[in-house]
């Protein structure tokens, strides 16, 4: 089932996300409809809030990456009650956009290697090391569960520059080719 998107503005978007205990209900169900939102999207990666959940639940399928960077073939994750644990390495920018933010993009600032913590849709625990573009998209997905939209990791004056924008779509003024949910 594809869900609405929740777009900039509403609050769900500024929460810290908790984590899920081991019964919680229907898990693949809504790992399976996070997915399929995710693509329906045309997006590479969502985060529980970004549906209105307050759960540390985030999908990513980097595959369509593969040609550019072979480590994004095949990646397909599930990363549930993750935590970022350490992060080092150089600071690189690239531009990023969000499903949460239609339409705006940016150049953010990232570290180019991060080590994570999670269960995976097993609930089977992972420590692992991400480096490059995956570690980018990982840090971007996992800052929605604290709360933080990419936006917020941009200059003041370049966010001055979309701040019409942004007041826009917290507003329900923009267009989008999915299924969203307006503050």
């Amino acid at each position: 089932m594809i869900l609405p998107i929740y777009l900039y503005g509403h609050p769900v978007l500024r929460k810290t996300a908790r984590d899920i205990s081991p019964d919680y209900p229907n898990l693949n169900v809504l790992l399976e409809n996070m997915f399929e939102t995710m693509y329906q999207a045309e997006g590479i990666g969502l985060a529980a809030p970004q549906i209105g959940l307050e759960d540390r639940i985030l999908v990513i399928d980097l595959n369509p990456f593969k040609k550019e960077d072979p480590g994004c073939e095949n990646f397909k994750k599930v990363f549930i009650n993750a935590h970022i644990v350490e992060r080092d390495g150089e600071e690189n920018g690239m531009e990023e956009g969000c499903l949460s933010i239609p339409n705006i993009h940016e150049k953010v600032l990232r570290f180019n290697r991060i080590r994570i913590q999670y269960l995976d849709e097993n609930l089977q625990p992972h420590d692992e090391v991400y480096e490059g573009y995956r570690a980018r998209v990982i840090q971007h997905e996992y800052d929605h569960l604290d709360g933080i939209l990419f936006v917020d990791r941009i200059s003041g004056l370049r966010k001055q520059m979309i701040r019409s924008r942004l007041t826009k779509i917290s507003n329900g003024i923009v267009h989008c080719s999915y299924k969203v949910k307006r503050f």
